[in-house]
């Protein structure tokens, strides 16, 4: 996909965990991601082992699934940026392999169901040899800013 991250969610560096989308569906998104060993983060966390930190893990996919729901957005019309993904819930969050720098991951959302102005999803990474590194049941809801 030609589609820069940073015209579908707000993140910016230092706070952006996904590098590109790689497909999308009407129900899924896979997205990339290189953790790169010059990160702050790695320096006090694990000093002389690094390991990345598993709340980013999950930011990662987050970011996935507000892609996934921009791109969706953008697909019945709205403008880009005309709205702003909200964490709602997060659960069954489960770890299974580290992340080291340099590891470059997959990073897989899926839409369960959509319910009352939230999205249901599911996420997991994988490492590129197929490495099952963590999953994460979340709900996300899409708020579109009032005019000012």
């Amino acid at each position: 996909m030609s589609q820069k991250i940073t015209d579908l969610i707000p993140h910016r560096p230092p706070f952006l965990f996904i590098d590109e989308v790689v497909e999308k569906s009407d129900t899924a998104l896979t997205a990339r991601r290189v953790w790169r060993a010059e990160e702050d983060f790695y320096s006090g966390h694990y000093p002389g082992s690094p390991i990345t930190p598993g709340v980013l893990l999950c930011e990662a996919v987050f970011q996935a699934g507000a892609a996934f729901m921009s791109l969706q957005a953008q697909a019945e019309g709205a403008e880009p940026g005309a709205g702003v993904p909200l964490l709602a819930k997060i659960s069954d969050v489960r770890f299974r392999n580290p992340v080291y720098p340099g590891d470059q991951v997959l990073i897989e959302v899926v839409k369960k169901e959509a319910m009352g102005g939230f999205t249901m999803m599911s996420g997991n990474i994988k490492k590129d040899d197929g490495t099952r590194v963590l999953s994460v049941s979340f709900a996300v809801a899409w708020k579109v800013p009032e005019p000012s």
